[in-house]
């Protein structure tokens, strides 16, 4: 189809001059950010699990006693009463995210010539090279070590490992180790956090190949070398680690790093190379530096390799946990927002593109978040409403599951749609695959369990109603921020009690679970013909916010579709229409495009992509900001984009394809590889500038699903194993 393929990988020809330009590797467990300065090599070390201690109070707050009489206020219509429904606490951040160290390898000055620093999305390996020296990075997925091997004529370096990174508290206590081996060195970093009885260890070896060791606390020197590697890992603990031992594991690693690399390669590449986007770029544009192509917004090359990058960093930040705010990296201790999970929004956008994407190493990551979180969540729906079942909160550090982030502005506590929208994605993934994860089964029969508790109080229509009701993180024109019948919390309990009921098919369970979504109020649509962000009565629209809280029947559900509720969802592109972008936010605009491609509204997906690919959203290791101009190291933009073109080209549910539904005007020729649908197929999708357009079809499973284009709808029957090729005459 073209004459080059896409670029998988992207480089610079200047090292990184701040932290937030380096190159990125990673596993899910260790980070790794690569400035490639052959003079003063950094590289920042991260590990998931690093978040320092706090002295907040993480308890949920007790309040179940005084939950009735809440209710009656906001059904009387006291549009201020929760404001008081807290016990008093100030605004708890959760733990804040870290980086460990950086290991530093400094090099005599010189002058460097013939330079260039590359990052390769198949392997993972980040690469800097000049006048014969050679450094490459990767973070190993089979082996849980961070390799750097360096390489030249007569090398001679200093090594060490150094805490000094922005925001490092002053009070760390600092312990380092440095000992000789026959090889090389064994290196250590113990900081541990003020006030606390937790440290973070860093131990690395050094292997030497030719030359001479010698320690310089707290490094060493190494002088004539033909090449030296570095193995780290990173340990968060309680009272003393053994280094020695630690350093043992390390030795028990092969010495050769092709060796390494091979082992990590087998699982990287495979995940990495299951989906591809190509848009027919120019070669030429393709062969620039990410730099240079950022500067080219509308190049067909610039989203070819962001689509590349956002599957590469998600990717390589989902292991242990999926990703935090900044993935799974950060150059500085001062992280906004903590660098937490923040469930309300942008972990769900961070890894939509997971099911279709072929990303389950993305999915099985969050599984987990979910998992840990559990006991957490019960004990939030005891304590603030006084029920069985589970209550997810707003915000997490991967370590507490309990709400205890929330404020008079942000009454975080009172949302109770979070529990579905996390446990989503994993029943996306199960339909992919035709699967039932029994720990989903689970989980979703207990918020069931607390909607059968929470659900008590009904309207003068005899609906059930959702009281107190919050919309993240949104207030009505009129009323304060806890309120009634939130629309988000509206289809969450609806889609939550119904799958519940779908995973325990003929129980007496199901039925109940059943009766009750049967007994929710359906959606208001307001005096501006919008969805409604509120569906109790009175309640005014605030259209300027960054959130789409609403719009969650669009999208992920499949409650409100252009093909089975087309009136809804005419009021929902209403609002969507209305919706304002309020300061910008990276996870907004995408949020808004997501919801823009389930209702088949090309043009506004081309808007809100434009608005990030011409922010400047995007620093030159092609990880994004949160807001325009580079201001704020996070991940949603870098991490979403690709779950909206994958929207914009293939949806699926388990009984419907939907082909080209929203293609951006500017990309007229392509093709998409790998998708993976909800009713079991795979499909590689192309498109040509004369509106036609092929689908190979893959099918896991034999199965009759609804097939939808821009001619209508037909029925289309799939047999497992026999592939079906699909054209499409015009769009």
């Amino acid at each position: 189809m073209t004459d080059s393929a896409p670029v998988h990988g992207t480089w610079e020809p200047h090292p990184a001059a701040r932290w937030e330009d380096a190159f990125l590797s990673g596993n899910g467990h260790h980070g790794a950010l690569v400035s490639g300065d052959p003079n003063a090599e950094r590289v920042v070390v991260t590990h998931h699990t690093l978040v320092r201690p706090s002295r907040a109070d993480t308890r949920p707050p007790q309040l179940a006693a005084d939950l009735p009489a809440l209710q009656d206020r906001l059904l009387a219509g006291d549009t201020t009463a929760a404001e008081s429904f807290t016990d008093g606490r100030p605004l708890q951040w959760v733990q804040p995210f870290h980086p460990a160290f950086r290991i530093r390898a400094d090099r005599p000055p010189g002058e460097v010539r013939d330079y260039r620093r590359d990052v390769d999305f198949t392997t993972g390996v980040v690469r800097a090279s000049c006048d014969g020296w050679t450094s490459r990075v990767f973070v190993s997925r089979a082996d849980d070590v961070v390799v750097q091997h360096l390489t030249g004529p007569a090398l001679s370096l200093r090594v060490d490992l150094d805490h000094r990174l922005p925001g490092a508290p002053a009070g760390l206590g600092i312990g380092h180790g440095a000992v000789l081996t026959p090889d090389g060195a064994l290196l250590s970093l113990r900081a541990r956090y003020p006030d606390s009885d937790l440290a973070v260890t860093g131990v690395t070896r050094v292997t030497v190949t030719g030359g001479t060791t010698t320690l310089v606390p707290p490094g060493v020197r190494v002088e004539g070398a033909r090449s030296v590697l570095l193995l780290t890992r990173v340990h968060r603990h309680t009272g003393e680690l053994d280094v020695v031992a630690r350093g043992r594991a390390l030795r028990d690693l092969p010495a050769d790093p092709d060796e390494l690399l091979d082992r990590h390669v087998a699982l990287h590449r495979t995940a990495y190379r299951r989906v591809t986007l190509d848009l027919a770029a120019d070669p030429a544009e393709r062969a620039l530096p990410g730099s240079e192509l950022l500067k080219r917004p509308r190049s067909a090359a610039l989203l070819e390799r962001l689509f590349a990058a956002g599957r590469y960093h998600l990717l390589s930040a989902c292991g242990l946990l999926p990703p935090r705010l900044t993935g799974l990296w950060t150059g500085d201790w001062d992280t906004a927002w903590s660098g937490a999970f923040t469930q309300d929004a942008n972990l769900n956008l961070q890894t939509a593109s997971a099911a279709a994407a072929a990303l389950p190493e993305v999915t099985e990551a969050h599984a987990r978040l979910v998992q840990r979180q559990l006991p957490a969540w019960r004990d939030n729906a005891r304590a603030i409403f006084g029920t069985r079942g589970v209550v997810a909160p707003a915000h997490t550090d991967g370590e507490s599951g309990h709400s205890y982030h929330y404020s008079r502005e942000y009454p975080l506590h009172l949302w109770t749609a979070g529990a579905d929208w996390l446990l989503k994605p994993l029943v996306d993934h199960d339909e992919t695959h035709g699967t039932r994860d029994p720990r989903t089964a689970a989980a979703l029969a207990e918020v069931a369990l607390f909607y059968e508790d929470f659900l008590t109080r009904t309207d003068e229509h005899g609906h059930l109603v959702v009281v107190p009701s919050y919309s993240p993180e949104n207030r009505p024109a009129n009323a304060s921020w806890g309120t009634v019948n939130a629309a988000m919390d509206l289809s969450a309990a609806r889609h939550a009690l119904r799958t519940a009921a779908a995973y325990h098919p003929g129980t007496a369970e199901a039925g109940r679970w059943q009766a009750l979504a049967d007994r929710l109020p359906p959606h208001r649509v307001n005096a501006d013909g919008a969805l409604a962000e509120w569906a109790w009565p009175g309640l005014q629209d605030s259209y300027d916010h960054r959130h789409l809280s609403h719009l969650y029947g669009v999208w992920p559900l499949d409650e409100i579709t252009p093909y089975d509720t087309p009136a809804h969802a005419a009021a929902a592109h209403r609002a969507l229409e209305l919706r304002g972008a309020e300061n910008d936010s990276a996870h907004g605009h995408l949020h808004h495009a997501l919801v823009a491609a389930r209702l088949r509204d090309a043009g506004r997906v081309a808007h809100a992509l434009g608005r990030v690919l011409e922010g400047d959203f995007f620093h030159v290791s092609l990880m994004s900001a949160h807001y325009p101009g580079r201001d704020v190291y996070n991940a949603d933009a870098a991490h979403t984009l690709p779950a909206v073109l994958i929207e914009a080209l293939v949806q699926s549910t388990p009984d419907r394809l939907v082909l080209l539904p929203a293609l951006p005007p500017g990309y007229p020729v392509g093709a998409l590889r790998g998708v993976r649908t909800r009713f079991g197929a795979e499909i590689d999708l192309t498109w040509s500038p004369d509106g036609g357009a092929t689908a190979v079809l893959r099918p896991g499973r034999t199965t009759r699903v609804e097939l939808r284009t821009s001619a209508g709808a037909e029925p289309l029957d799939l047999v497992a194993g026999e592939d079906r090729v699909l054209t499409v005459k015009e769009r």
